[in-house]
């Protein structure tokens, strides 16, 4: 019996052991799992990342089968009225056309076919003002309703295919609709930023000759209405060109700027945006040649004629693409919400606000707003928690800027925003600090890609399953652009890696890029075809790639600086700079020196909270940049500053730095986000010694 009940006593024993240890388990090790597995399993089925085996047959394939590649993908997930059998015409380089003999709509794709396809219930457009505007949801029904009826306006009114239409806009529904609008009928809509200085805009409308222009009453700047009429009027003033037609969305929601059209007395006519739209008999989406203009885009250019992006419909394909096997949302559940946290005003607004997430069929999240201040640096951690967000697209400048006024990134943490998958970053390089201090505060994949206004659609930003982010790098090509570093003096293409060079893609660019220059064939030969010829579309960056493939793009070629002989890229001084614990954002530009041809020189803004002396984070920037770069950088001088001077979509102004520090002449360009933030520039690099005459 003895036996038996030690038997017995061990068997309760192992039992009870046994039950501490599931319970144990389920109480500590159980809850860590879950969150491990909730954590990565969105992430499995993450499209920026791919295994390098799968990556390297879409991208050979994509180069050495480019045709084949894009008219299979084209004609399985793209509406057309007639379907291309020719997949591209290359018989005049550098003037490429794709799918030349194919014939669809643009706005058709990203609208009329959700609704026949029994979604038009599902929410289209989330629009969020943060400065007193109507906030609301958008379904694809109405914004069918509201497209067709206004391009029946725009029509009764005189615009038809191939007429230019101005769109001179706040960040409100009523800007997409307007392009969509004509779209749908062939007209050539030109966004220009709402707010835009009136000589700015008379120079565009000048240029683009527009039969009609849309504007709202008035936008929000810093908190106060701006009122657009003014602007427009006075710009209209001094254009040689009149337009036909303005259309005005007049905005009752901020009754302070509500404006009457009667300073558009000398106009020919000017109507009422919805009551105009609401007299207008709806019409249909017309079948518009692959290649016909779909919209001209301004570069921010601030002498000469401006510089007019010309893209063509083409560019409904790659934009399918990058959300179906790229960003990865929508592509499987329709109620996905993206956000694109951009302006209408910049291309990126253009392709991941006004059409890619509308072509997938999903959310496009439309904020008028910015990162910090309206009302602080939790605004967007609210509107992915209210919103569901699955997908963030921004701006390292705002990431920057969310970090300056909260330096412990607690804000994320009063909000709900597991829906928050990832977070995309382009517009500028984004530096490593930035990159691995939201990475780790977040805690979700950081997607650096890097592309340009020329492009519309990222270059780079695949990243490798087995390697993962780089910070720091934007990642690997994306199909079709055949990427190279080339001698910047011999044109060579440079095989090694960590080799600094000339960043150009080999033509034919991909489906979506842009065709030419508005107007201007000899300037789009003469600006990008000239250095390595018709070969290479040269993008006026600067990088390498990496062992790994992964491309690196350090500085604009002109921001590329000689010291002594050495060639230093700027952004590999920024990235040292910006590793100091106390700078949340810094530019270093190249100031000319008797001796040394250029010499560094830096400007940095550290978090609201820091109460540090200047002087002592200034010596320890530059022991740290010695360290890191070397004594041959010569990296003898920085500076404080509150901000930096930088256009609306987050790119710091390095040349009107440089041009200051230097006592050349400059001009701001229109896009400047606040003119008064040049006076810290200033007084900065005249404390250094520099701007002598200022």
């Amino acid at each position: 019996m003895k036996g038996m009940e030690g038997v017995g006593m061990g068997r309760d024993l192992l039992a009870c052991l046994q039950e501490s240890a599931i319970m144990f388990l389920r109480r500590r090790c159980l809850p860590t799992l879950k969150r491990y597995v909730d954590d990565r399993t969105p992430r499995l089925a993450r499209g920026f990342m791919l295994a390098g085996p799968d990556y390297e047959r879409m991208q050979v394939r994509s180069v050495a089968e480019g045709e084949r590649f894009w008219m299979d993908y084209a004609l399985e997930r793209v509406d057309w009225f007639k379907k291309p059998t020719v997949a591209l015409d290359s018989t005049n380089p550098p003037f490429h056309k794709w799918f030349p003999d194919g014939e669809l709509n643009l706005c058709y794709n990203a609208v009329d076919r959700h609704v026949l396809s029994g979604r038009g219930s599902n929410v289209a457009i989330a629009y969020e003002s943060a400065v007193g505007g109507d906030s609301r949801n958008i379904s694809y029904d109405d914004l069918q309703r509201l497209v067709s009826k206004f391009a029946g306006s725009l029509m009764e009114n005189g615009v038809g295919k191939g007429d230019r239409v101005i769109v001179y806009m706040p960040m409100v529904p009523e800007a997409i609709v307007a392009m969509l609008a004509c779209n749908r009928i062939g007209a050539i809509h030109s966004v220009v930023f709402g707010g835009f200085a009136a000589l700015e805009l008379s120079v565009r409308i000048d240029d683009a000759t527009p039969k009609a222009i849309v504007t709202s009453s008035c936008g929000v700047e810093r908190n106060e209405p701006l009122p657009y009429i003014p602007l427009l009027h006075e710009a209209v003033q001094l254009s040689t060109f009149k337009p036909k037609t303005i259309f005005v969305h007049q905005r009752p929601e901020i009754l302070a700027a509500d404006m009457s059209c009667t300073s558009f007395s000398s106009l020919p006519q000017h109507l009422d945006f919805y009551e105009s739209l609401e007299n207008a008999a709806p019409v249909d989406c017309v079948a518009l040649n692959a290649n016909d203009p779909l919209y001209i885009l301004y570069t921010s250019g601030t002498t000469g004629a401006p510089k007019g992006i010309l893209r063509d419909n083409t560019h409904t394909v790659p934009l399918q693409w990058t959300m179906d096997k790229f960003m990865k949302v929508g592509e499987k559940n329709k109620t996905d919400v993206y956000w694109a946290a951009s302006d209408i005003g910049w291309v990126v607004g253009h392709s991941y606000i006004a059409f890619a997430p509308l072509i997938q069929g999903c959310t496009s999240l439309l904020y008028e707003g910015k990162p910090v201040g309206t009302p602080d640096a939790g605004a967007y951690w609210r509107i992915v928690e209210e919103h569901k967000v699955k997908a963030l697209f921004t701006a390292p400048t705002a990431l920057r800027a969310i970090r300056k006024e909260d330096p412990s990134c607690k804000m994320p943490k009063q909000y709900d925003i597991s829906s928050l998958e990832k977070i995309f970053l382009a517009g500028e390089r984004c530096d490593p600090d930035t990159i691995n201090f939201f990475s780790a505060a977040l805690d979700r994949p950081m997607i650096d890609h890097w592309w340009q206004t020329e492009t519309g659609w990222p270059i780079s930003g695949f990243q490798d399953s087995a390697v993962g982010m780089k910070a720091g790098s934007s990642g690997r090509p994306l199909p079709g652009f055949d990427l190279k570093v080339l001698d910047p003096e011999t044109g060579d293409v440079v095989e090694e890696p960590n080799t600094a060079g000339a960043l150009a893609i080999k033509m034919p660019l991909p489906p979506g890029c842009m065709t030419t220059l508005y107007n201007n064939a000899d300037r789009y030969e003469g600006s990008y075809f000239t250095k390595f010829g018709k070969e290479y579309y040269e993008t006026g960056d600067a990088g390498h790639f990496d062992a790994d493939g992964y491309v690196h793009v350090m500085a604009r070629t002109d921001d590329v600086i000689n010291v002594a002989g050495h060639r230093l890229s700027t952004g590999a001084l920024e990235e040292a700079v910006s590793s100091h614990p106390d700078v949340v954002e810094c530019a270093v530009i190249g100031v000319h020196d008797s001796l040394k041809g250029n010499v560094p020189v830096g400007l940095y803004v550290m978090s609201t909270e820091n109460e540090r002396e200047e002087d002592e984070v200034s010596k320890e920037i530059i022991a740290l940049v010695r360290e890191r770069i070397g004594a041959v950088a010569a990296f003898k001088s920085c500076a404080v500053v509150p901000a930096l001077p930088k256009t609306r979509s987050g790119k710091i102004l390095r040349n009107v730095m440089r041009n200051i520090a230097d006592n050349v002449p400059y001009t701001l360009p229109g896009t400047i986000e606040d003119p008064a933030v040049v006076n810290f520039a200033k007084e900065a690099l005249a404390k250094l010694g520099f701007a002598k005459k200022l």
